[in-house]
């Protein structure tokens, strides 16, 4: 079994995001950049599906400019066969990422497609769904368990109730939640192998896709700062604050 991982580079979330002066976006000057968290949950579960015996091949792609190779590398050095960046400096889009993976699944065949459930710059929380429904395979949300069984894979969601599992005919797309796996440290050997390891470079041209931007941001704001509390001597001080200070009675 095949699995593809596609993994995006985002602000490190140890990172205090700063927002451009004339608020046109997020400025991204001299600031750390890694793997999603997320897509790392989704290269530990598929290299523990190879430790298991259950897939024989781990492809990881990643969408971006030439720096994204070292998210790619990242992936290789954490257990991953093979890479590939589709190369572009252009901001892609959820759906233009899901056409540029529909592209990439259809040259590599892949029996598995993991992705992260979102990705922490813009949690839009989008990509895998339209993945699904342009390749029009069956999908599994916000897993936190995973189970491959021949010819299918039975993936436990969370949901709002609680849990659902769902059994999933092969192939499939399936996005990961934060309680799947923790992800490991790839370690110094691995990450001098990683160099070694394949890894290949293609563009949205090359694969048919046009990534145009259909949306436009008009603005980009930091959250309002909120108030520091104050503590009351008595319930009558306190009800009276709410009235006259906040207004809410």
């Amino acid at each position: 079994m095949k699995i593809l991982v596609p993994v995006k580079r985002v602000v490190d979330f140890n990172v205090k995001i700063r927002v451009k002066a004339d608020g046109s976006g997020v400025d991204l000057a001299n600031v750390k950049m890694s793997m999603n968290p997320f897509d790392e949950i989704a290269i530990e579960e598929a290299v523990r599906l190879k430790e298991a015996g259950k897939a024989s091949e781990i492809v990881v792609v990643s969408i971006g400019p030439a720096q994204a190779q070292e998210v790619v590398r990242t992936g290789l050095a954490m257990g991953a066969d093979r890479g590939l960046l589709v190369r572009t400096d252009a901001a892609v889009e959820p759906l233009a990422v899901a056409k540029l993976l529909k592209a990439v699944a259809a040259q590599e065949s892949p029996d598995l497609i993991i992705l992260g459930k979102q990705a922490i710059d813009d949690d839009m929380n989008a990509t895998g769904q339209m993945l699904a429904a342009l390749l029009r395979w069956p999908q599994g949300t916000f897993a936190s368990q995973v189970v491959v069984r021949d010819g299918s894979v039975e993936v436990t969601r969370e949901v709002d109730g609680g849990l659902q599992t769902v059994s999933l005919k092969l192939p499939a797309v399936v996005t990961t939640d934060l309680r799947l796996n923790e992800p490991r440290y790839a370690s110094l050997p691995n990450i001098m192998k990683a160099k070694k390891k394949p890894l290949a470079e293609t563009t949205p041209e090359a694969l048919g896709v046009d990534v145009a931007p259909r949306l436009e941001v008009l603005t980009t704001a930091e959250p309002v700062t909120r108030k520091a509390g104050a503590k009351v001597a008595s319930v009558e001080e306190l009800v009276s604050r709410l009235k006259n200070d906040v207004g809410v009675l």
